[in-house]
């Protein structure tokens, strides 16, 4: 199954990006050669082996998960900046136009 540059340039628009028309090329020929090679692993007889969902035989070495009592409000507070209502106040970094 080959892929068009014009199935590309969709898939681009929908992750909102754009190329020249040379990067789409270049992209149409690397996106071919990827699905080739997954075509390719299709073809492998998996018949028998055993499902991986991990590499490793590690296990999880994860802590137990135990509450405990938080930081004193007034200590911690001594260190903020600014802060409002009781909370930390912090400059936005989310840009809500409809741009971006």
């Amino acid at each position: 199954m080959a892929i068009s540059s014009q199935e590309v340039a969709h898939v681009a628009s929908l992750a909102k990006l754009a190329f020249a028309p040379e990067e789409l090329a270049k992209f149409t020929g690397q996106m071919d050669a990827i699905i080739k090679m997954v075509e390719q692993l299709q073809e492998v007889d998996t018949t028998g082996v055993p499902v991986t969902t991990h590499v490793t035989d590690a296990r999880n070495i994860m802590r137990e998960d135990v509450a405990v009592p938080g930081t004193d409000r007034d200590l911690m507070m001594r260190n903020v900046p600014q802060q409002q209502d009781g909370l930390i106040k912090v400059p936005a970094i989310i840009d809500e136009s409809e741009e971006g």
